[in-house]
């Protein structure tokens, strides 16, 4: 294959340099945006680097051995972290999200997780493929984790090896989740990216072998995020016809979400089994009410999973600007904020160079 897909740390610069307000305004707890979608929740990169390799976010064709990662210099500190995230907790920020890349790479993340859990009011959570939570699971208990979330997209070793590329097998995620499970990390979320062709023949053993375990199974809509992963439309299983496969053989009754915003449409066994969810970020957008900012590996802010490009708030705290003219930009920037990619999405905005899933997070 002599065609090369254009190296993605050219797009990691993509940072623009926010503008410091004339005005400092205190946060009064109720960040809006100009569709009146308010702040609620932060997801936050802590690394750019995964030990898996999955054909839909990190393709071996864009990060092989020679892919330069980011130096350790670039990434926020867990202080720089921890700054950010008290901002935003003044703005209305009650759940952090830690993401990577795979967050468990980070080195001492229980410290990190300890200091946002001592954050008033703060939930924190995680995502993570699972592989090294037998050796991290009680620790990040122990310092204030309160959920986690583990990708898993087969249950069949050749198909779930396929997809992560690094002969990883399925064992090694199940013993992931049940040691989440033993932690008291619970309920844990199952997050399975359904992709026709690759994996959607798993979705009814999926839901076989986690129903009455209970743990939340979540079947997500193949998307276009970044610019790597080769999306088409045609490889998209739309979330009803997950619900109709799933259903045939165990039958579901929609119910409600748990909070407004709530990604999730949420499904349960009439026999009682559980319930399942169903994200369907392609086939029936959910950008009207989405309440998520997402902070990248290196301290930039986006305000869509979407985005083309983010806001350098590392910059702005390296050159010792104060709480308050920082805040004073988290808030300029959410009260801009218009993003509806998803309601607006087609064929050629699905081909815009956009910021890889593996940069700031799912």
């Amino acid at each position: 294959m002599n065609q090369r897909v254009i190296p993605l740390a050219d797009e990691r610069q993509l940072g623009q340099l926010p503008r410091i307000p004339a005005d400092l305004p205190a946060p009064t707890g109720q960040l809006l945006d100009s569709r009146g979608r308010a702040v609620k929740d932060l997801r936050i990169s802590v690394t750019d680097r995964c030990n898996f390799r999955c054909v839909y976010c990190m393709p071996k064709a864009v990060f092989d051995k020679d892919y330069a990662f980011l130096p350790r210099e670039s990434l926020l500190s867990f202080e720089e972290i921890t700054r950010l995230a008290r901002l935003f907790a003044a703005h209305g920020v009650t759940k952090i999200r830690l993401t990577g890349g795979e967050p468990l790479l980070r080195r001492n993340l229980e410290r990190l997780v300890a200091q946002l859990a001592a954050i008033p009011g703060m939930e924190v959570t995680l995502t993570t493929n699972g592989v090294l939570l037998p050796r991290k699971a009680a620790a990040l208990k122990a310092a204030g984790l309160s959920r986690v979330t583990v990708s898993l997209d087969s249950l069949d070793d050749v198909v779930f090896k396929a997809m992560n590329d690094m002969d990883v097998p399925v064992a090694d995620v199940l013993a992931g989740i049940d040691a989440a499970a033993a932690a008291g990390l619970g309920p844990v979320k199952i997050n399975m990216v359904v992709k026709r062709g690759m994996n959607d023949q798993e979705i009814v053993p999926l839901a076989r072998h986690f129903r009455g375990s209970g743990h939340i199974l979540r079947f997500i809509e193949f998307m276009d995020v970044g610019s790597s992963n080769g999306w088409r439309m045609d490889d998209v299983i739309p979330s009803a016809e997950v619900v109709r496969r799933i259903g045939e053989h165990f039958p579901l009754e929609a119910i409600d979400p748990n909070y407004t915003g709530e990604v999730a449409e949420r499904w349960r066994y009439l026999d009682g089994g559980g319930e399942i969810g169903v994200i369907s970020s392609v086939t029936q957008a959910f950008c009207s009410t989405c309440t998520r900012a997402r902070l990248s590996t290196e301290g930039r802010l986006y305000t869509c999973l979407f985005a083309q490009s983010g806001h350098d708030l590392r910059s702005l705290m390296r050159a010792r600007r104060s709480d308050a003219e920082l805040s004073a930009v988290i808030g300029s920037i959410w009260n801009r904020r218009d993003d509806r990619y998803s309601e607006i999405r087609t064929a050629a905005t699905a081909s815009l160079r956009k910021i890889e899933m593996s940069y700031i997070g799912g």
